[in-house]
């Protein structure tokens, strides 16, 4: 199986911890964050990944290198300027060949990839979004789904409540997906390419997921991730 990792964005409300270091390398439990990413990925079988890069991309390149140390078979897609999350897909035509996982490079996960595949290949899906569960609904991306999975309503149509489901930055995609994005102008997955497929009928669905999931967007997500990790880590010696 594929994959994507976005890892092109600047980090700004990191600074200074990301002056020299990308979001996606910092460091969580001694190991880069991309790291704890590709294990993650190949725990579900994955062996080739694209990556995308933007902003001090010789520090990711450097460290993860042809992939080889984590089992993978690793390419770079360099970005002369910000292609949005979609957008950066369209370097890639050719590239992804059957159904792949596309998941943010700031994102600590650990989550059952099996059971998100399952259910996109049971509905035939186009693409289907890992949902959670939040508690401020309006700093985030919310979506609503029908009985069976599919999605009826997103961002500010959706409903905004405690409780509700919102994006979890994992998707599952079917190589076809690159043919809908538009081209020329940078493409965001959430506000113009998801809204676009739901528009077309196309069939896009959505489960929720359950595991660790932290999207490390602020210095306190950031210490959050160093506790719930070192914690893991002594747990797992014991």
């Amino acid at each position: 199986m594929q994959a994507m990792i976005l890892a092109a964005g600047l980090g700004s409300r990191l600074r200074p911890l990301t002056n020299t270091c990308p979001k996606p390398m910092l460091p969580i439990a001694g190991r880069p964050l991309l790291e704890h990413t590709l294990d993650w990925l190949y725990r579900y079988g994955v062996r080739d990944a694209a990556i995308n890069l933007h902003y001090l991309p010789d520090v990711i390149t450097s460290a993860l290198g042809s992939g080889s140390p984590f089992g993978m078979r690793l390419r770079y897609s360099f970005e002369q300027r910000l292609l949005g999350t979609a957008g950066a897909l369209r370097q890639l035509r050719g590239y992804f060949d059957r159904t792949f996982v596309l998941v943010y490079g700031d994102l600590l996960v650990d989550i059952d990839l099996s059971g998100l595949l399952a259910f996109h290949r049971k509905h035939g899906a186009l693409a289907t979004l890992a949902l959670k569960r939040v508690v401020l609904p309006h700093t985030q991306s919310m979506v609503e789904v029908d009985w069976a999975g599919r999605v009826v309503r997103l961002n500010d149509e959706a409903e905004r409540r405690e409780g509700a489901l919102a994006h979890a930055g994992v998707y599952v995609l079917e190589p076809e997906v690159l043919d809908r994005i538009p081209p020329d102008r940078a493409c965001d997955f959430v506000h113009d390419l998801f809204p676009l497929l739901l528009k077309a009928g196309d069939k896009l669905y959505a489960q929720e997921v359950w595991g660790y999931l932290l999207d490390i967007n602020s210095h306190a997500a950031y210490a959050r991730a160093q506790e719930d990790w070192s914690l893991n880590a002594r747990m797992a010696t014991v």
